[in-house]
């Protein structure tokens, strides 16, 4: 049974009272209640505090803290402080120490210096758990378990002795014979074959690249032995406290953790959300739709965004006045039903002390960034009736998988240009410029709701993949797919039959060959006819293409295959499945993904100027909030529906037109 999320927009930040003497803790307690914080993330890094010697335990200053913000009315997303061993484990447990593929054991002096299939380090962890557990179960502070901290963000990957063991293990019970792995890896190639479990290691650095296979399996596997650390954390607490809802913050756009694997263990999706000052409104959306669909549409919150400046880019600016409010605001545009902040008081020591946060080092509640803060917390108070309970509807869908990810981007392959994420995102801008819902779901999805699909680079097919795929088109789906597809399957082996396999049929199309430009390398799409007549710049990637039974919509203007098809569209059954054979322009995607919308009904939940953007949320009444939001340093007009609206800011009537000032935000909700 999954536990319920708070039923409130939950706001605070990241809170290290450890960091400072009791009477600022009482002063945080009053600027707390003056930015309108509800919950704050506590106990992260605190296991060399919690047990300053092996098994010998202190939760005197915890008690405090927790009662402290019991008495305030706080909520504590208590975490379980075991992202951080303190340093006597790796002095009586050395083999916990993660070592790099290049051989070197690493040493403790930062965070998260463990490997994760260390027994000593989940014996502990464990060990620690459930006196903590134990400890909190009752007390009235506690409303959700933060599980660990950003897992694998630092150690994505190790390449230790217990790695080898638990990869042999994991192995058989994936393979169960070696005959079986064998064939999977191909390892008759290069006379890789194994005759022993015993043989076989992690993918260390060896004097040509490691097995593809063999690459693909560790990335599965460590994946899955993240998962298992946090797994050992939550069933002790479902065990323990059955009714307190678990999350754990996810990273963006963070390779080594399958987030989609992760989803059914956690009760809430949270993740770290850290733009640099240059991102695109859209790269910030799209990991909010991320995470709003790994469970379903469920609401997710965002457990860390930095009140202003970071401290660990290579310069790190100031978010400029209202961006603050505007990435939180955008956050519950997309589905989210809480932001806090990494983090609330401004570190005077350690690695950290020039991120931002909330209460900065002149502990001053007049300085801009506590001001924002504090209006943003008051506005989402004054939402939290109205959205709580809401969700964002999607009628398209963006395809993502974390395997094919690891896959495409082997390397050495056939071009190192090819970013899975950075192409994904290519075609979500075209779609959140049209202020159109996307849902980022996995292959393998029920894809039934949804009218328009899109799969960006879907290189290997996994099992049931293609049929997927041919039965959403068939049922009248409309779907697009690109270049480098229907390549390989699970086990990274081409399918042999001419490319791009499964998907011939349902693409109508055979791609004889394919070719990977060099950064000097261009060409171009022409297409002759139609609402996307023109000729567009295309970039990375080309391909012979010959038509079986798909229509050319648009041709390639230079090279051995000009005037060969570049752009395809193939009816199958009720729909049709589209082909783009090359990376296009941003002008190009643009107009594709406009007629895909058209032709599939999609309809953007408004239109806007460019900079404006908006999303709906919709109650199971049919009760519909708008969020528009205007990125713009200038002022914006957008027309709305027929019907009257109260903007839930101030309060205002208001139809026809809506003007939103810059750097502003607009909540209406459509009067009945």
């Amino acid at each position: 049974m999954q536990r319920p999320f708070p039923a409130t927009l939950l706001y605070g930040g990241d809170y290290n009272p450890e960091q400072w003497p009791t009477e600022v803790w009482h002063e945080d307690m009053r600027l707390m209640k003056l930015a309108h914080v509800n919950m704050v993330s506590i106990n992260i890094f605190s296991w060399a505090l919690l047990e300053p010697e092996p098994d010998h335990y202190h939760f005197e200053q915890l008690d405090g803290i927790m009662d402290l913000l019991a008495q305030n009315g706080i909520m504590a997303d208590l975490a379980t402080g075991t992202a951080s061993p303190p340093t006597w484990m790796s002095h009586l447990y050395p083999s916990l120490l993660p070592v790099t593929r290049e051989g070197v054991r690493m040493s403790h002096g930062s965070r998260q210096h463990y490997c994760p299939n260390s027994p000593d380090y989940r014996r502990k962890t464990a060990a620690l758990l459930e006196r903590l557990a134990t400890r909190y179960a009752q007390h009235p502070a506690l409303k959700m378990w933060h599980l660990n901290n950003e897992y694998g963000c630092h150690t994505g990957s190790c390449y230790c002795e217990n790695c080898a063991q638990a990869f042999r293990v994991w192995l058989e019970a994936r393979y169960h014979d070696l005959d079986t792995l064998n064939f999977a890896w191909g390892t008759n190639f290069w006379s890789q074959r194994y005759y022993a479990w015993e043989d076989i290691l992690p993918p260390r650095i060896s004097p040509a690249q490691n097995n593809p296979g063999q690459t693909l399996d560790y990335w599965r596997f460590m994946s899955d032995s993240l998962l298992a650390c946090y797994r050992v954390e939550e069933d002790l607490l479902r065990t323990i406290t059955p009714d307190v809802p678990l999350t754990t913050n996810l990273m963006v756009a963070f390779k080594p953790v399958d987030a989609f694997a992760w989803a059914s263990h956690m009760d809430i999706v949270s993740f770290d959300m850290y733009p640099p000052i240059t991102a695109r409104p859209s790269e910030t959306a799209f990991s909010h739709d991320l995470m709003r669909s790994i469970k379903g549409g469920q609401p997710h919150l965002v457990m860390e965004q930095s009140p202003s400046q970071v401290n660990w880019m290579p310069q790190n600016p100031h978010k400029r006045p209202g961006r603050m409010r505007l990435h939180s605001l955008q956050a519950v545009a997309h589905g989210a039903d809480g932001v806090l902040f990494f983090q609330w008081r401004q570190s005077k020591a350690g690695a950290e002390m020039f991120h931002s946060a909330v209460v900065s080092h002149d502990s001053s509640e007049q300085t801009r960034i506590f001001q924002q803060a504090a209006r943003v917390g008051a506005e989402l108070r004054r939402l939290a009736p109205h959205v709580t309970g809401s969700r964002v509807q999607a009628q398209v869908a963006l395809l993502m998988d974390w395997q094919n990810w690891w896959a495409v981007e082997y390397q050495p392959g056939p071009s190192s240009r090819l970013h899975y994420w950075q192409l994904l995102l290519s075609y979500y801008h075209a779609l959140h410029d049209l202020n159109v819902a996307v849902d980022i779901v996995a292959p393998d999805s029920d894809l039934s709701g949804y009218r328009l699909v899109i799969a960006p680079l879907l290189h290997m097919l996994r099992p049931g993949v293609a049929s997927n795929l041919e039965q959403f088109v068939a049922r009248g789906g409309s779907l697009l797919t690109t270049f480098f597809s229907g390549i390989v399957d699970q086990n990274d082996h081409v399918i042999l039959g001419g490319y791009p396999a499964e998907l011939r049929a349902l693409l109508g199309i055979h791609v004889e060959e394919f070719d990977p430009w060099t950064k000097e390398m261009t060409n171009s799409v022409q297409i002759a006819e139609g609402n996307m007549q023109g000729t567009y710049p295309a970039t990375l990637w080309g391909e012979l293409v010959h038509l079986e039974g798909a229509k050319a919509l648009g041709v390639f203007s230079c090279d051995y295959y000009a005037n060969h098809p570049a752009l395809t569209v193939n009816r199958f059954g009720q729909g049709k499945a589209y082909y783009l054979a090359t990376q296009g322009n941003d002008e190009l995607i643009a107009a594709l993904t406009n007629h895909l919308c058209t032709e599939a009904q999609v309809a953007p939940v408004l239109n806007s100027p460019t900079g404006v953007e908006i999303t709906k949320r919709v109650h199971s009444d049919g009760s519909e909030l708008y969020f528009l939001l205007n990125h713009t340093d200038q002022p914006q007009s957008v027309t709305l529906p027929a019907g009257c609206f109260t903007a839930l800011l101030d309060d205002k009537a208001i139809e026809g037109q809506v003007e939103i000032a810059a750097v502003d935000a607009v909540i209406l909700r459509k009067n009945p």
